[in-house]
């Protein structure tokens, strides 16, 4: 579904403040890879979903997804098949639009049809909203007239996870979507999204600070250190793996110990 080669991205080269964010990354997802991500900051792990989403261009390398090159796609057309979730559940709805209003453009925005943001939304389509809305048990099909704004940091994040799914994505980006949420929100979002990625058998790239989620969720482990990918890990042999194997793991392969707090936290 999704093939890296030698990707690779410099911010202000040439200058004191020169960074190397992504250093000659490879990376294949076969379709309905689900696939967790940790790193320390700075590790790549943000700039390799803007890489894929487009929110600028790589220096060199090549994106490939379901097939297409789409390298030096623009970033619109790529959201179009790319679901994007943030940390921020501030990100990715409009506050000021109703529940019915963001869904109807999250909905029109994935369709292929070239006068999709020049349609209307049918009755049809507004009883599906409704039956999706439902589904994330927090009482929203009732409440589709009311500003997005008005919403808990939970809320909105269930609702633009339903947004970035209801059509279903080629691709979902998850960057940290529960870390800004309460422990029971957050667990509540985070088992939404593994039924959602599981029914719908989505292809997802997850980046997480949590070891534990890092080894239980999805079927594949990726670590990354200075803007490269350090560790890939699947199938029986991740099955065996410890939090300490998985740190001992990156201090081999990075030469040196991972220093996040947050992660070693969560141990």
């Amino acid at each position: 579904m999704l093939t890296l080669k030698k990707v690779s991205k410099t911010f202000n080269p040439g200058t004191v403040n020169e960074k190397k964010a992504l250093d000659q990354v490879n990376l294949e997802l076969a379709d309905g890879d689900f696939a967790t991500i940790v790193g320390s900051n700075g590790a790549g792990k943000s700039t390799l979903f803007n890489a894929i989403t487009g929110a600028f261009y790589v220096d060199e390398g090549q994106i490939i997804l379901a097939g297409e090159d789409i390298t030096y796609k623009k970033e619109h057309l790529r959201s179009k098949v790319i679901g994007h979730l943030f940390q921020d559940p501030l990100k990715g709805t409009a506050p000021r639009m109703t529940i019915e209003e963001n869904m109807a453009l999250a909905y029109l925005r994935a369709s292929t049809a070239s006068h999709a943001y020049f349609s209307r939304i049918s009755g049809r389509e507004k009883q599906m909203f409704r039956e999706q809305l439902s589904l994330l048990d927090m009482g929203l099909e009732d409440r589709m007239k009311q500003p997005v704004g008005l919403l808990s940091g939970g809320q909105r994040q269930a609702l633009t996870l339903l947004m970035a799914t209801m059509v279903t994505p080629r691709i979902l980006l998850l960057d940290e979507h529960t870390a800004a949420l309460d422990p029971a929100t957050a667990a509540k979002v985070l088992d939404l999204t593994r039924r959602i990625v599981a029914e719908r058998k989505i292809t997802c790239l997850m980046v997480t600070h949590n070891m534990h989620q890092a080894l239980e969720l999805g079927n594949r482990t990726l670590m990354m250190d200075g803007g490269s990918i350090v560790f890939d890990v699947q199938g029986k042999e991740r099955e065996k793996l410890t939090i300490d194997d998985l740190l001992k793991q990156f201090q081999d392969n990075a030469g040196k110990q991972l220093d996040n707090d947050r992660i070693l936290l969560s141990r």
